[in-house]
């Protein structure tokens, strides 16, 4: 699969509010175009995150609070999406080259993934990221 930053995306997280403040769900298959084998988190954030892609990994990064950059490249192309609503989350499918950076202070950053960690399928920085696109181009 070629990634493409055309597939990288907000996603709108169901919300429902009332006097009591926002409830914000996530159901897969329902709001979200991944099945959720991994959650975790990120915060008292002191420096960039990221740099990096998963081979076989589709995630949504919501920031639970405050806000961050995250910029996606796919080999060719770059774009730069700000996260600061936590109704809204990133879809950055497997194979997109993600860097996360600006976090304000207090930033909580929540990513579901579609597998569980593997540090061999991930491509450590931009460099053995492009070289593993050349290679499966040539295949």
């Amino acid at each position: 699969m070629k990634p493409s930053i055309d597939n990288v995306r907000l996603i709108d997280l169901p919300s429902h509010a009332d006097d009591r403040g926002i409830l914000t769900s996530i159901e897969e298959a329902e709001s979200i175009p991944i099945e959720i084998k991994r959650i975790f988190y990120m915060h008292q954030i002191v420096s960039d995150r990221g740099g990096h892609a998963h081979m076989d990994t589709d995630q949504i990064i919501i920031p639970i609070h405050g806000g961050f950059e995250v910029q996606a490249f796919d080999g060719q192309r770059t774009r730069d999406f700000r996260l600061n609503d936590a109704a809204k989350g990133l879809y950055a499918p497997r194979l997109t080259f993600l860097s996360l950076r600006d976090f304000s202070a207090g930033a909580v950053c929540l990513v579901l993934a579609s597998t569980k960690y593997d540090y061999h399928m991930s491509l450590r920085d931009r460099q053995a990221y492009l070289e593993h696109l050349h290679r499966v181009s040539e295949a």
